[in-house]
């Protein structure tokens, strides 16, 4: 299973890439799976509904299942090795995570502005992103060496998905 991460700030086109990611590697019949971080508490499920209610009367794990899906909400904190173990076990080709900054998996960073450069020195970058050119920003992954790619488009990802394809075939 080949393990990319996306990272970045608020509002620099994360999740939007990893969609791309799985778009483009379903699309080729690969099994992708996702993982995403959210550093704040996140409501899994619509107020009112059966597992909703299983939770607010002091389920610490509740499932739902469909004949098409399966999903689990659990009510403590999993670390991320303990979440890539149960991906490793599914058979994925890839496994996307979205955030986890300080992982060391190999990682793709998105940069939105020359305030974001601090991120340049999180462990095992393979690429970064940035919207426009920063000379500040191209020196340093010049230096790392770290592909840059530009994307003024934070909808056209291209180059960075044949970048993930071609990474360690």
């Amino acid at each position: 299973m080949r393990i990319i991460q996306v990272v970045g700030y608020k509002n620099a086109g994360k999740t939007t890439l990893a969609c791309e990611l799985v778009r483009q590697l379903t699309s080729l019949g690969l099994r992708v799976g996702t993982l995403k971080h959210d550093a704040h508490d996140f409501e899994p499920d619509i107020a009112g509904k059966d597992t909703w209610q299983h939770r607010q009367a002091g389920a610490q794990v509740t499932a739902i299942t469909s004949p098409s899906r399966t999903a689990w909400v659990q009510e403590e904190p999993t670390s991320l090795d303990d979440l890539v173990a149960r991906m490793a076990k599914l058979s994925l080709d890839y496994l996307i995570i979205e955030g986890f900054k300080s992982a060391a998996y190999p990682k793709i960073v998105l940069l939105r502005s020359e305030q974001d450069e601090d991120l340049l020195t999180l462990p095992n970058i393979i690429a970064a992103a940035i919207r426009e050119p920063y000379k500040n920003i191209e020196n340093i992954s010049a230096t790392q060496a770290i592909p840059m790619f530009y994307h003024p488009d934070i909808h056209s990802f291209d180059a960075i998905v044949a970048f993930v394809r071609a990474y360690n075939e």
